[in-house]
């Protein structure tokens, strides 16, 4: 009891001083405001050495009859560019958004599928029938008799050719497989082999002694054998060259999310970075406060009237520490909050483990708080020592700069600060879109912060003194 006695008298002086209070919760909000308004859509992603290609597709598809291909014509192109190596495939869900991003020069080039690209694809052929669709001409495929268009930014003529040639090898990669295979399906059919008979005397005598079939058959078998290298029955580039098949994934295929609106950007996902690295960074610079506190108290002879009181040292010190740690709970909590109703945060499928990190990261900062105040013994003291802290941890853990730009072996270094393990739990909890969280990572770094914290406790009873 007189432990939440001496709390709560703590508790009061530091909301007597209002202004404080203030400045803690609202200078980690305009630093986040600032940097959300200053930094664009790229903010806390690496660099990415693959080529963009940008895709919008609007293909209808063909009849739910049809024999090949059991897709969209439009999915299969995307599935080779999507394989081809240092490509990443980005699906634009619309022609205005892919036309605003080429009018403001945020992409070079952007590929169309048009409504009827399915159908125009099934008709090409090398046979000469009205029906037919014959797409090459000297330089490639004409992709507009195709129905793909292609976007350009003038301003950036030689980013553009660049995802056009690639669009023209993938396009020759589909159009040629299917046009060969649908030719030599011809090859021996009763329309081949009288076209053949038209104009040889030889082969309509031939006709006489051998059926057309049997005879066309051995023409189509020739064709095979003198082209072994091919298959020439296949539709696709692999089945064509007798390759390997190359490996879908989905790992380098992204949906663009338009850049919000507005002078806060409010729900931009750089958000899931600043909040938590500044909700992380100001819960240690609570440090200076209560060494302070401590400072002051000693100062005044408060620490001296207390050990004359029919108190225990581990109460007195738990009286004192209470307080502190409900303050950066409640900042913490308060900033989280914030960052949802203010910026449009999403907490994640998990928001209860939120308030477990949290609180394992305000007992890590109220214990490092806690040891800095036996560490100093004047104000100048706790001013160096605490603003050297919070700056050299905040620096070396990533609260500063987003740590997945840092390198590999500063990475696994800053795990020597309590402020890297919390920030792992946040991006677990925030950062992974439509990804459910791994529970065992943030139970981990909610272990080690309250490792880190009882440490800095265990090492700060030895060294605060009462007198």
């Amino acid at each position: 009891m007189p432990t939440f006695t001496l709390a709560l008298k703590d508790l009061r002086l530091l909301f007597r001083d209002a202004r404080s209070g203030v400045i803690l919760l609202v200078m980690p909000l305009l630093f986040v405001a600032v940097l959300g308004m200053s930094v664009g859509e790229g903010f806390g992603q690496k660099p990415d050495d693959r080529l963009r290609i940008s895709v919008v597709d609007l293909d209808e598809g063909l009849p739910a009859y049809s024999a090949y291909p059991s897709k969209k014509w439009s999915a299969i192109v995307i599935d080779d560019l999507a394989s081809t190596a240092d490509i990443r495939i980005e699906i634009i869900p619309n022609r205005a958004e892919a036309e605003s991003l080429i009018r403001q020069g945020k992409r070079a080039a952007v590929l169309v599928f048009e409504p009827q690209f399915s159908r125009e694809m099934q008709r090409c052929s090398f046979l000469s029938k009205p029906e037919s669709l014959n797409p090459l001409f000297a330089n490639g495929i004409h992709v507009e008799k195709l129905g793909m268009t292609v976007l350009t930014d003038p301003t950036q003529q030689a980013a553009a050719s660049i995802i056009e040639q690639v669009a023209q090898v993938t396009l020759l990669r589909v159009v040629i497989p299917w046009m060969i295979g649908k030719a030599f399906e011809k090859v021996g059919d009763d329309e081949f082999m009288d076209l053949m008979a038209k104009d040889s005397n030889l082969m309509k005598t031939a006709f006489n002694f051998i059926s057309k079939k049997k005879l066309g058959d051995e023409v189509k078998k020739g064709i095979v054998n003198l082209f072994s290298n091919y298959n020439f029955t296949a539709k696709t580039w692999a089945g064509l060259t007798k390759s390997e098949e190359k490996t879908l994934t989905d790992q380098n295929r992204t949906t663009y999310k338009s850049e919000p609106t507005g002078l806060l950007k409010r729900g931009a996902a750089r958000y899931k970075i600043l909040v938590p690295s500044y909700t992380v960074m100001f819960a240690f610079f609570l440090v200076l406060t209560v060494g302070w506190l401590f400072v002051a108290e000693r100062r005044q002879g408060t620490l001296v009237r207390l050990r004359a009181a029919p108190l225990t040292r581990g109460e007195i010190l738990l009286g004192k520490f209470i307080p502190c740690l409900l303050l950066s709970l409640f900042q913490g909590i308060f900033l989280l909050a914030a960052g949802n109703v203010l910026f449009g945060m999403s907490w994640g499928p998990e928001p209860l483990w939120l308030l477990a990190v949290a609180a394992s990261t305000s007992l890590a900062a109220m214990g490092l708080a806690m040891l800095v105040a036996g560490l100093a013994k004047t104000e100048p003291q706790v001013a160096v020592y605490g603003a050297l802290l919070v700056l050299v941890l905040a620096g070396l853990s990533g609260s500063l700069m987003p740590r997945e730009l840092m390198p590999e072996n500063m990475r696994q270094f800053s795990y020597i600060t309590p402020h890297a393990w919390a920030l792992d739990a946040y991006s677990q909890l925030l950062a992974k879109d439509n990804q459910a969280p791994e529970i065992a990572i943030v139970a981990q770094s909610c272990g080690v912060l309250i490792a880190f914290g009882l440490g800095f406790l265990a090492l700060a009873w030895g060294l605060i003194r009462l007198d």
